[in-house]
């Protein structure tokens, strides 16, 4: 889910959503199977991404999904 106060537009959203099934699938198979949850924290504003689907918004989030998952996919030491 994609809240709209992060992203206006419904393509914007439904663009993030993609990217988001895209990455999550290239690391499925070394992820542990459970439910995980991506949460935005900022806002893609329309004046940075003009266009809902262009290749800059799709890198972008791309980038930091790819690092989010990275960091997901990296054993933790217990303390």
């Amino acid at each position: 889910m994609v809240p709209k106060r992060w992203a206006k537009r419904a393509v914007t959203r439904n663009t993030i959503k993609r990217q988001i099934y895209a990455v999550s699938s290239q690391f499925s198979p070394s992820l542990a199977p459970r439910a995980h949850v991506v949460r935005l924290r900022a806002t893609f504003d329309r004046k940075e991404f003009v266009s809902a689907t262009s290749e800059a918004l799709k890198a972008a989030v791309r980038a930091e999904l790819l690092d989010l998952f990275a960091r997901a996919n990296t054993p933790r030491a217990h303390a």
